[in-house]
């Protein structure tokens, strides 16, 4: 059922696969997402049993100090018959709470040998910072610039959602029964061991096209910490983000399972600033193999389900905005049990 894809060991550049059609094009526009044919999507819906639903965006105000400096979420009311009716005003950086990495958001760099970018050893030393480094598909930082391109934007994703099986892997409510303990604004990392561990023992069967989600409990903890501990992480840091550990394996993990899109509770998705110097997650995921990540979603109540109903697996639908141009968007996502 599904695409045919390679394993890891089979990719001729485990960098990047950027197969899915010509630059520009719809198809290079959702990457991974390619993969969510209607057989997936049918086979996904077969998780709703209950009829249980929980959304799983955090308030657009949320958290309170965003970290990295980025604006916080502003709404204005104006009257716009007064005093008959309201409209709303809403200005948001999608960075700045739940929200889909779109590949407008990330590059990676190109290396040495990789000839058809232009970037032999003896070409390197002549490109800026900027051309050595490229988003998906190769696109060039002037073209999202270009007010008029529309190369690998978000709306791509707006035609059809991502709408898949998701899987949550609940590290935090594992590492409680461990009694591991940790901060979600640490470098504290979320092995792989660990997160086969947990699938086993929540009978968790991985599936082409599956979104992974990974739990570490950032909420409560954010919201456990007082304002001025709020604003002093928000304003300078240090940004340091719990998050699943950073090596090949791990890429190899992701790749040959073939996930349409991972998504976490946490601020970075990986751990950050990575414990493997060179080696970024987002690099493969978003600029290399076209794979949405969303982060500071609110797992909480995705999480009671689970565990009300000793299911780890559920039926998920998201509509990212139909922004064209746009970076990144809220994930207006739904779990359905």
């Amino acid at each position: 059922m599904g695409v045919t894809l390679p394993s890891f060991d089979e990719l001729p550049n485990k960098y990047r696969y950027w197969k899915w059609g010509p630059p520009g094009s719809e198809a290079e526009g959702k990457g991974m997402l390619n993969i969510l044919t209607s057989d997936v999507v049918q086979a996904a819906s077969k998780e709703i049993q209950t009829g249980e639903r929980v959304a799983i965006g955090w308030k657009f105000n949320k958290p309170d100090y965003p970290p990295l400096h980025r604006v916080e979420f502003k709404l204005d009311i104006k009257y716009i018959n007064d005093p008959i009716a309201f409209d709303d005003e809403i200005s948001i950086n999608p960075q700045s709470t739940s929200q889909w990495d779109g590949f407008r958001h990330y590059s990676q760099r190109i290396r040495s040998g990789d000839d058809d970018l232009l970037a032999t050893a003896e070409k390197e030393a002549s490109l800026s910072e900027r051309e050595k480094r490229v988003f998906y598909g190769g696109t060039k930082h002037s073209e999202i610039l270009d007010s008029s391109s529309d190369r690998i934007s978000i709306h791509h994703w707006a035609k059809q959602g991502i709408v898949s099986r998701g899987v949550l892997i609940d590290y935090k409510s594992w590492a409680d029964k461990k009694g591991i303990e940790y901060s979600c604004f640490s470098v504290h990392q979320v092995r792989l061991s660990d997160i086969l561990e947990i699938a086993k023992e929540s009978n968790i069967e991985f599936r082409q096209g599956d979104i992974l989600f990974i739990r570490i409990g950032l909420i409560p903890e954010w919201e456990a910490m007082s304002a001025e501990k709020q604003k002093a992480y928000g304003d300078n840091g240090p940004y340091h983000h719990c998050g699943v550990e950073q090596n090949e394996a791990v890429a190899r993990f992701l790749w040959d399972n073939h996930f349409a899109a991972v998504a976490s509770d946490s601020i970075g998705w990986e751990v950050y600033p990575t414990q493997n110097p060179g080696f970024h997650l987002h690099e493969f995921l978003l600029a290399g193999w076209g794979v949405p990540i969303g982060e500071l979603f609110d797992l909480e109540g995705l999480s009671e389900l689970c565990k009300k109903h000793n299911r780890w697996s559920f039926f998920f639908s998201s509509v990212p905005f139909n922004v064209v141009g746009g970076v990144s968007s809220a994930p207006n996502g739904l779990a359905i049990f």
